[in-house]
């Protein structure tokens, strides 16, 4: 399951293009409910639906998987949480 789900991200992203989830929805081609089950952490979103959430969203697919939660930064070798913020 999803480590956060970020949906403030989301909700900003889409306001900024001056759409809202049922859009996102319709783009990815799933029912808004669908949708918001991702949203709520009660299923992760596919790998083309992430594809997807990048393109309308106009982000990298990379900065979109993690805001999904369905992915993480590795941490580098030997490096400290200090390293770790400031590649954030």
């Amino acid at each position: 399951m999803s480590l956060f789900f970020d949906a403030v991200w989301f909700d900003a992203r889409l306001a900024a293009r001056k759409l809202d989830r049922t859009a996102l929805a319709i783009a990815v081609g799933i029912e808004p409910a669908e949708l918001h089950r991702i949203f709520t952490h009660e299923r992760e979103p596919s790998a083309e639906e992430l594809r997807v959430f990048a393109q309308v969203l106009d982000s990298d697919l990379v900065e979109v998987t993690l805001k999904c939660g369905v992915a993480t930064r590795a941490a580098s070798e030997g490096a400290d949480s200090g390293d770790r913020i400031s590649d954030i």
